[in-house]
């Protein structure tokens, strides 16, 4: 089975449950299929299962609800990071979902998602929007909280090169963060431009997917990884 049909499968399981939007391990796992890098990931469903995952990954980890019915972790307070040992990733999958059976009680809850905890790297964007008369619109900016506030974006329409997609990187008015301005270690923009090149081909292979936001990406000298990513179909 190649990646289209093992992503579909993915999609179309969502639809069947009604759902125009990919939970973030579905969302991980179709970047996967891509070749994006993401952190190693797996999804408990009870304490047991928190504790066994954080050990196998390795401390320390982060934990986050997966909900359908929850887009915005953050605010259910289901959102836990740097849980250190055993007793702590205990507490914490116990308090993710006390938080989000409180945030919203009829909420379908799947457990909670444990990846490594990254060290920071610089926070960027890749997101895509499908413009009715373009087609698959990708889009790179500074990510984290900087998107909403600073609005400094760069946009092509898919398939893009690499040439083009390293043109975008420099486009933006951040790029001298990236690049290394100050004394500051340079991020790799080439594994940045691969990485927007293989959402450029995710967008145009799939075209169930209406929106997508990766973010934060960190971007670190010698590579990129996707931490953050949500889908809508």
């Amino acid at each position: 089975m190649n990646r289209i049909e093992k992503a579909r499968q993915i999609i179309e399981k969502a639809k069947q449950e009604g759902r125009n939007a990919l939970v973030e391990p579905e969302a991980k796992e179709i970047l996967q299929l891509y070749g994006v890098p993401t952190p190693e990931f797996k999804v408990a469903t009870n304490e047991e299962e928190a504790v066994k995952f954080a050990q196998e990954i390795g401390y320390p980890v982060v934990m986050k609800i997966v909900s359908p019915d929850i887009i915005h972790k953050s605010d259910a307070g289901g959102v836990k990071v740097n849980i250190k040992n055993d007793e702590e990733a205990r507490e914490a999958f116990k308090t993710i979902m006390e938080n989000a059976k409180k945030y919203k009680p009829d909420a379908d809850l799947w457990g909670v998602i444990v990846y490594k905890m990254l060290p920071l790297g610089k926070e960027v964007i890749v997101g895509m929007i499908r413009d009715p008369q373009f087609g698959p619109a990708i889009m790179f900016g500074l990510g984290g909280i900087f998107v909403e506030i600073l609005k400094d974006v760069s946009f092509r329409v898919a398939p893009i090169t690499k040439e083009e997609a390293l043109d975008m990187i420099k486009e933006i008015k951040a790029y001298p963060i990236l690049a290394g301005a100050r004394g500051e270690k340079p991020v790799n923009i080439d594994a940045l431009a691969e990485f927007i090149v293989k959402v450029s081909q995710l967008a145009v292979e799939l075209p169930e997917i209406k929106e997508l936001d990766i973010n934060p990406i960190f971007a670190y000298e010698d590579s990129a990884v996707a931490v953050d990513a949500r889908m809508l179909l």
